[in-house]
């Protein structure tokens, strides 16, 4: 029913836009033909997010460990469950979780039950204003969700220099597409988290060329 639903409204349209090449690909495969289909990236806003005093920005929320920021909402979809799973093989690594949802409780005792929660810090909801504060203090951006069509927060944290660790899912390799970036996962496991932010560590791009690479996204 779906697939039919679908293919009715991209039938009635006279042209449909996706967020990535990934999804123009899914649309192909569900027969919409290729050349009514054209590919729009979203873009960043790069007065909004870009690098600010990182130094600054650690003292202000009191870190003092290489931390990981994973934003969005607390759902299953988003896989914050890997990223917290990932700290038992991440040794001193700390991370902060923004977002709220009704995974939320769950995540806590999960967090408690691999013995991290003393690293683990629930920021709940953070206004779009105030996350470039955390982009900036954070070493790294985790993104591990199962799906994502062209995920913003991505572009969001590059754009303050801060690299980021995500699956290799959809629209997502497009995002991350050069050492400078960050890191796609091997495989979207608690385990290839941690790899890929050992990988990240071992050859820590500069902040300087992480935001230039963010700048060919602007929405210019």
């Amino acid at each position: 029913l779906p697939r039919k639903m679908i293919r009715w409204a991209a039938d009635q349209a006279k042209g449909v836009i996706t967020v990535c090449n990934a999804l123009k690909d899914e649309m192909v495969e569900l027969g919409v033909p290729a050349d009514r289909i054209t590919p729009l990236r979203n873009g960043v806003d790069l007065q909004r997010f870009q690098p600010g005093d990182r130094a600054a920005a650690r003292r202000a929320l009191g870190l003092q460990h290489f931390t990981l920021l994973s934003v969005g909402l607390l759902d299953p979809r988003k896989a914050h469950h890997l990223v917290i799973g990932a700290l038992s093989h991440l040794p001193g690594v700390r991370l902060l979780i923004a977002g709220t949802g009704p995974e939320r409780q769950r995540l806590e005792q999960l967090a408690v039950q691999a013995g991290v929660a003393d690293r683990v810090t629930f920021l709940g909801a953070v206004p779009q204003v105030q996350l470039a504060e955390y982009y900036n203090a954070a070493d790294a951006l985790v993104l591990a969700s199962s799906r994502e069509g062209w995920a913003n927060v991505l572009l969001e944290s590059m754009a303050c220099g801060t690299p980021v660790v995500a699956s290799n899912v959809w629209g997502t390799p497009e995002v991350v597409a050069a050492p400078e970036a960050g890191r796609l996962m091997a495989q979207r496991t608690a385990e290839g988290v941690a790899d890929a932010v050992k990988l990240l560590r071992a050859d820590y791009p500069d902040h300087t060329a992480t935001r230039r690479y963010a700048e060919r996204f602007s929405w210019d």
